[in-house]
């Protein structure tokens, strides 16, 4: 018989409390973050 499988939500919410007790992880969310708003036009340029 199948497991159910957690819905598209369930993982979501997993995956942000797993990120919050990962220290370092956060660092990195939160630099890129930062070059975002530092250099936003050089960033939109190479997206296109």
């Amino acid at each position: 018989m199948r497991k159910n499988k957690p819905s598209y939500a369930e993982l979501i919410q997993k995956n942000k409390e797993e990120l919050l007790k990962d220290r370092e992880q956060i660092e990195k969310i939160e630099k890129r973050i930062e070059e975002k708003h530092v250099n936003p036009k050089i960033n939109n340029e190479s997206a296109e």
